[in-house]
C-alpha cells in the first residue's frame, strides 16, 4: 500500500501512525507544505493522510497551498482512496465535502473525554471504541457534519468530534497519534494559545498524563486497521 501524508507544520507529524506503518512495511511518502513541497497526483498513492496544524482552512491568502490541497483531497475521495484527516485535516475533509467549518464556542486544548454515538455502539466495525475515551485536543475551529457522513463522537465542548464518510474517509477532530514529545512540541510552538478557558489545560497538566498515550495509540491502530481492511476488501472485489 502506498501511503502519502500532508504535513502542515514541522511540529505536527505522524506520531504513532509511523510505527504502525513501519511494522507493515507500507510505502510512505510525504508533502511538507510548510517547505513548499509539490503535491502528488491522486494516482501516486492509495491512502492520503492529512495532518493537523495551527492554521485555519479559510486562510488561503496566508497559505495559498490550501487551495491545491483541498483539490487533492476532493480528488482522493472521488477516486475512492483511503483518506484520514486529523484535526485541521478533518476540517479540510469536512470543507471538501461541503460542510461548514467555523470558530467553535470553546477552544479545546488538553486531555478531555469524548463520548461515542449510538451509531458507533451499534456497529460491529467500530466495536473497539469505548463509550467514553479521554483524548488529546488542540483546536479552536470545528465543523458541521458533512452530508451522508456518520457522526462517531462528541464532547461537552464540541458537538462533532469524529465522522466516517462511506467506508474509507475518516475525520478525527482530536489527536490519537500524538506522543509525549509531540505534545511538548505543540506547547513550545503554540504557547500563545494557552489562555484561560473552560477546556484549556496548562502545559503541566498536558504533559503529566503519561498513561493516556498508550490508550490513544491503541485506538489509533484500531482505526488504521479498520481503514486498511476496507481497502483490502475493495481490492479483492475488483
Amino acid at each position: 500500500m502506498r501511503i502519502h501524508y500532508l504535513q502542515h507544520v514541522p511540529f505536527e507529524g505522524l506520531g504513532s501512525i509511523s510505527t504502525w506503518m513501519t511494522d507493515r512495511n507500507y510505502s510512505l511518502s510525504s508533502t511538507k507544505l510548510y517547505a513548499d513541497d509539490p503535491l502528488p497526483t491522486v494516482n501516486d498513492f492509495d491512502w492520503l493522510i492529512v495532518l493537523g496544524g495551527p492554521m485555519n482552512i479559510y486562510e488561503e491568502d496566508r497559505y495559498p497551498w490550501l487551495i491545491a490541497e483541498k483539490q487533492l483531497i476532493k480528488q482522493a475521495i472521488e477516486k475512492d482512496k483511503l483518506v484520514l484527516g486529523i484535526c485541521l485535516g478533518a476540517q479540510l475533509i469536512a470543507d471538501t465535502l461541503g460542510a461548514r467549518v467555523y470558530l467553535g464556542q470553546h477552544k479545546e486544548i488538553g486531555w478531555f473525554p469524548i463520548e461515542t454515538t449510538e451509531a458507533v455502539q451499534q456497529s460491529k466495525v467500530l466495536e473497539f471504541l469505548p463509550s467514553e475515551l479521554t483524548v488529546f485536543h488542540w483546536h479552536g475551529d470545528t465543523f458541521e457534519l458533512p452530508e451522508k457522513a456518520i457522526r462517531l463522537a462528541y464532547s461537552e465542548g464540541c458537538a462533532n468530534q469524529a465522522f466516517l464518510y462511506g467506508d474509507k474517509v475518516l475525520g478525527l477532530q482530536f489527536h490519537l497519534e500524538v506522543d509525549r514529545q509531540g505534545v511538548r512540541q505543540m506547547i513550545e510552538n503554540s504557547a500563545s494559545e494557552l489562555v484561560a478557558g473552560k477546556y484549556v489545560q496548562s502545559s503541566e497538566e498536558m504533559l503529566s498524563a503519561n498513561r493516556n498515550f498508550a490508550t490513544i495509540h491503541k485506538v489509533m491502530y484500531h482505526f488504521l486497521e479498520m481503514l486498511s481492511c476496507h481497502d483490502r476488501k475493495a481490492v479483492q472485489n475488483r
